[in-house]
């Protein structure tokens, strides 16, 4: 199994990245994770409703540099199915019995994601209603993909 994140913006934290690579390392007796950062646009103060989707529209052409034809696009979405850590599980799961061995989540900008990469999704997965810095939200969803194979192995993990 394959595991792409594409994510807009530089991972600056130190914190943050410690838990990345903390996860990391813990997936990769699992899965060969691919871990990819697509610059982030400056967004003005005040920026215009077609300013904000010029941003989103240059973030989505950057990501679809990185995304394959047989690559399962997961794109984080508010407006997303959201989903228990078990059902995360068996959806991984069913997407490699269904030939998709290769599985790629997009992590948008501040602004969210540009209507091209909605409309390329496969899925369209929501964590939750509130909102999330992106890059507090990378480590959240490494760890939800290492809970994920950890119970899909039988493994123990905490409910």
């Amino acid at each position: 199994m394959n595991i792409t994140i594409i994510s807009v913006g530089k991972l600056k934290e130190k914190y943050l990245k410690m838990a990345i690579d903390e996860y990391s390392k813990r997936l990769s007796r699992y899965c060969k994770l691919d871990l990819i950062e697509v610059p982030d646009e400056k967004t003005p103060d005040n920026a215009s409703e077609k300013e904000e989707l010029s941003i989103k529209e240059k973030e989505g052409q950057a990501i679809l540099k990185h995304i394959k034809d047989n690559m399962y696009v997961v794109a984080l979405d508010l407006k997303g199915k959201m989903i228990s850590s078990e059902e995360l599980s068996n959806f991984i799961g069913d997407c490699t019995l269904g030939g998709s061995s290769h599985i790629a989540f997009i992590i948008g900008g501040s602004l969210g994601l540009s209507q091209e990469i909605l409309k390329r999704a496969n899925y369209k997965l929501c964590f939750s209603k509130m909102t999330f810095p992106h890059q507090l939200f990378r480590v959240m969803l490494l760890e939800q993909i290492y809970r994920a194979f950890r119970i899909r192995s039988g493994e123990p993990y905490h409910k």
